[in-house]
């Protein structure tokens, strides 16, 4: 693995926490899998010639992965996406496209069911008794939905927002959200683009989680920090 060469985490100055939440607290494609799933079988019983062609939970995903060129005005509402994606192959196979209401509503619901990684919320309710913690994200999952609201002073996302990480405005608001300025925030999220230059660009500092062992190849931005776990973060901010 290529480490990143990292500046020095400036625990003295962090008045606030930000983080990300999918594959930072949780991963997120055995959700997502498990979601399209139980959406394939509420359309085997609800609209069965949709069924018929786009059963498939690849195939739904395909489509949903189209609506990014076919609805770009939709890029920062993934629910949105979403339910726009089952729409579409409804009216492809002649159900009723009203019914991706309900077909959104069963598939948001089981994505809610997340699975914490270990160190998830030893972590939340250690930050929480020291600093305001927001989380900040692009994806569509509810803290108080999944059960960790009660760790956060607020929850911003791209959905919400307008736009979405890295877009610096983002960073910016959920400062405001936390009462603090952008420089007195660390930023703790697994992706090297959308979370660490993000907040780098945000004028934070960033921890960049890196539990898969990726090479870091974006140099010369450097995260303030670099950790396998967030035991370790945990280690360094105490």
């Amino acid at each position: 693995m290529n480490t990143p060469l990292t500046t020095a985490l400036d625990v003295a100055r962090i008045r606030a926490i930000t983080i990300d939440l999918d594959d930072t607290l949780w991963p997120i494609w055995p959700i997502i899998a498990r979601a399209e799933a139980s959406l394939s079988t509420w359309l085997a019983t609800h609209a069965p010639a949709t069924a018929a062609q786009w059963g498939d939970p690849v195939a739904l995903r395909e489509v949903r992965n189209q609506m990014h060129t076919l609805r770009p005005d939709l890029a920062h509402d993934l629910s949105a996406l979403r339910r726009e994606s089952i729409r579409l192959v409804l009216q492809r196979a002649g159900d009723d496209p009203a019914l991706a209401e309900a077909a959104f509503d069963v598939f948001f619901a089981e994505r809610q069911r997340v699975e914490l990684f270990e160190d998830a919320l030893p972590t939340l309710e250690w930050l929480a008794q020291r600093y305001p913690v927001i989380a900040l994200s692009n994806g569509n999952a509810d803290v108080h939905r999944v059960g960790i609201g009660e760790h956060f002073k607020g929850a911003l996302s791209a959905q919400l927002f307008g736009v979405g990480k890295p877009d610096p405005r983002i960073f910016h608001a959920a400062a405001e959200a936390a009462g603090v300025r952008a420089h007195e925030v660390l930023h703790i999220g697994d992706d090297a683009q959308l979370d660490v230059v993000g907040a780098l660009g945000a004028g934070m500092q960033a921890a960049w989680l890196n539990r898969s062992g990726d090479a870091w190849e974006l140099a010369p931005l450097q995260p303030h920090t670099t950790v396998a776990d967030l035991h370790t973060l945990r280690r360094q901010l105490g």
